[in-house]
């Protein structure tokens, strides 16, 4: 299963670059606390667990890249 390489904002979405060469891209209302979280907030984002998850810590946010790729709650 591919893993996260970098994370990006583009407008009002999130942008996750993957190992395969492919690109997630979700809006932002699928994440509230990303979504009402200041820019700066937001690039404190970081890759972890091998790129199998983002945190952003400040807001206490957790995305798995896994449950994005398989769509599981």
């Amino acid at each position: 299963m591919p893993k996260a390489t970098a994370i990006r904002f583009e407008e009002d979405r999130v942008v996750f670059a993957l190992t395969n060469g492919g690109e997630l891209a979700f809006p932002l209302t699928d994440f509230p606390r990303l979504r009402n979280a200041t820019p700066e907030q937001r690039a404190q984002g970081k890759l972890v667990w091998g790129g199998t998850a983002a945190r952003w810590d400040e807001i206490d946010e957790d995305i798995s890249i896994q449950q994005l790729l398989t769509g599981e709650d």
